[in-house]
């Protein structure tokens, strides 16, 4: 349904590595797919092929009016030739940003649901209307994690990535992570980089591993202190290292989710967190088309590929 492209595997090169004799490395996942690109292809492209072999011809999904998920969907329905349709959270979200002109360019049909409604979501009342409204259609969730996008996560990592000590990632909806878990070796530990403030986050990934009968051979860490105010908050520090990493290595981020992660990596490398002789591997889980819908919110242009 969807055809990766290459996942480069770049190694950093820096005095504070040698200096704290530790390896990095970073999965360019924000390459495997032109347009699905980070982890959503992995999320998307089993929910594809299992909408296709339910003979389904439509793919519904839910996302905020700056959604990679959106972005990302509208892109991978398209090339697999469904229709999609987008509820969008709030009436006042603004209709004309370059995320949600992308998801029309690629035929999803946006319908914008007032936040009240919106936070029903996952209610099967709200579910059948919306199949009164639009007929029948594959769901996917917003982020896209679900049983199947797990399955999907799991790829992610392979025998080449059995030499890292550490995977490190950003987590937003904890699909990711979760797939990462399940697929993680006895000798590494993955470590999650929350987006969100506050300390629910261990709570919904501990419910999500618990559903979906994980249990992971490695040591799992997850870090709160790196949100930056919250899910779409910045300060100016996290865009000066942003900006700072692009020049160095040429690997642009986003601020939502890869920028924290590379920020908190690298202070903990700086902290002495990891061991000598570490080997981590970070991985970008892409999103960088969010960095025009940041520019046009903040006026702040980052770096995108």
């Amino acid at each position: 349904m969807l055809d990766a492209e290459s996942t480069p595997l770049q190694y950093l090169s820096h005095s504070l590595l040698s200096e704290k004799e530790v390896e990095l490395a970073v999965l360019r996942l924000d390459k495997v797919h032109q347009e699905v690109s980070g982890n959503k292809y992995f999320k998307l492209k089993y929910n594809l092929a299992e909408a296709k072999k339910l003979g389904e011809k439509t793919i519904l999904t839910f996302g905020g009016a700056f959604s990679n998920h959106i972005y990302a969907t509208a892109s991978a329905a398209h090339t697999a030739g469904f229709h999609s349709i987008g509820i969008i959270r709030g009436e006042d979200a603004d209709r004309g940003n370059s995320t949600l002109a992308h998801a029309q360019k690629k035929g999803m049909q946006l319908h914008f649901a007032d936040r009240e409604s919106y936070r029903m979501k996952n209610s099967a009342g709200f579910r059948e209307k919306l199949r009164a409204q639009f007929g029948d259609f594959y769901l996917i969730p917003e982020g896209g994690t679900n049983e199947i996008a797990i399955t999907g996560t799991k790829e992610i990592l392979d025998e080449a990535h059995a030499i890292f000590s550490h995977v490190c990632l950003s987590i937003g909806t904890g699909g990711t992570f979760a797939g990462l878990a399940a697929s993680l070796r006895s000798h590494q530990c993955l470590i999650g980089f929350s987006s969100l403030k506050g300390d629910f986050i261990f709570r919904e990934i501990e419910e999500l591993l618990t559903k979906y009968h994980i249990q992971s051979p490695g040591n799992l860490e997850i870090r709160t202190e790196y949100h930056f105010g919250g899910y779409g908050k910045t300060k100016p520090e996290l865009i000066n290292f942003m900006r700072w990493f692009y020049s160095e290595f040429g690997i642009p981020l986003d601020p939502i989710y890869t920028g924290k992660m590379a920020f908190g990596v690298w202070d903990l490398v700086e902290k002495d967190h990891f061991p000598k002789g570490s080997t981590i591997l970070l991985i970008h889980t892409g999103g960088l088309q969010g960095n025009a819908g940041f520019f046009e919110q903040t006026g702040i242009d980052l770096p995108t590929l």
